[in-house]
């Protein structure tokens, strides 16, 4: 499916400090935000935000926080939740710190929702896992009965709410709404209700259910979006010596995420060894420039993706490691795009 937009560049972010590399989470904090203000210098579009709870490796539990710091530093770049867990949240206080990120912003937000599934969060916040999907029909509702400035009462099987409405509103009349998961109920859902169907990695099947929903429900396909990317996509002039200092961070993100999946009885993302052909293999990779030009160029072809983003930093390493990676990009990458 190609549309008419043009392709954006993003980032994203999940600010975690691994315990075998420790560092000063102040550190890696104030190093991330300063090398987003110096993407949006560089011309990235957007930066994207990552969430999960409990994690000792301090995995950012707190996006919209995060997105408020970074809203204050910048003047262009729009900033996105990939994605924000709605389940585990009160709905009525995500649209209210969101309602405030997009007014710090001045109307950049991009909300990006999910159903979740790592156990321990569900186990930490006492939330059944059985009621995910209600839940998040629920919280989607509320959320955007409260953008579009309505006051109303909500009597649901999981929320209820006396007369509510929200204020400040935010600065978008219709604030953009992306829904992510991995499933086929996520992608219709994210064609039913949201702006944009959002996810990273091989999603070339679910890229097609979301076209082919959209316009089965008669909507204009310019009026939505995929953001989507490989997971790992770095740039580098030496890509051997990249891939010395990145590998096992990128097997240690890897394995992360195929426990958490496989905890939750799910196989989309499997363990992977520490060296090159193995990554590859799971969509990581470090490339020069005019490769990295050719696999985007592929990617949106097959998938219609017009957001595009990967990783920034690996989790271990400082986030200046990246600043190669970002230089490349606005230098050489982007502008074969523009």
């Amino acid at each position: 499916m190609n549309t008419t937009r043009p392709l954006s560049f993003g980032l994203w972010y999940d600010f975690r400090n691994p315990p075998q590399w420790p560092r000063s989470n102040v550190e890696i904090y104030r190093a991330t935000i300063d090398q987003i203000v110096r993407s949006e210098e560089l011309g990235f579009d957007d930066v994207w935000l990552s969430e999960h709870h409990f994690c000792d490796d301090s995995y950012s539990p707190s996006m919209l926080a995060i997105g408020c710091a970074i809203a204050a530093r910048t003047q262009r770049i729009r900033i996105g939740t990939s994605v924000l867990l709605l389940p585990l949240h009160d709905p009525v206080r995500v649209a209210e710190d969101a309602a405030t990120l997009d007014v710090i912003s001045n109307g950049r937000l991009e909300l990006g929702l999910g159903i979740g599934y790592k156990v321990e969060e569900f186990i930490g916040f006492n939330v059944d896992p059985k009621e995910r999907a209600q839940r998040m029909e629920e919280g989607i509702e509320i959320i955007k009965r409260l953008f579009a400035g309505e006051r109303f009462t909500f009597k649901g099987k999981h929320y209820t709410y006396n007369d509510i409405a929200l204020y400040p509103g935010p600065v978008q009349k219709e604030p953009k709404l992306w829904i992510a998961g991995f499933s086929n109920v996520a992608v219709r859902r994210a064609a039913r209700v949201g702006y944009g169907y959002i996810a990273t990695g091989p999603i070339s099947p679910f890229a097609k259910l979301f076209w082919d929903e959209v316009k089965n429900q008669g909507k204009d396909p310019n009026q939505h979006e995929i953001a989507g990317g490989y997971m790992w996509l770095q740039v580098s002039k030496d890509p051997t010596k990249r891939w010395h200092e990145a590998k096992d961070h990128l097997a240690y993100q890897q394995n992360c995420y195929a426990k958490w999946f496989k905890d939750a009885g799910m196989g989309f993302i499997q363990p992977v060894e520490a060296n090159r052909a193995a990554l590859e293999e799971k969509g990581c990779f470090i490339v020069e420039p005019a490769q990295a030009i050719e696999m985007i160029k592929d990617y949106v072809a097959q998938t219609g993706t017009t957001r595009w983003y990967t990783w920034a930093v690996p989790a271990g390493l400082h986030p200046t490691w990246a600043n190669e990676h970002l230089e490349l990009m606005a230098s050489e990458v982007i502008p074969a795009f523009r």
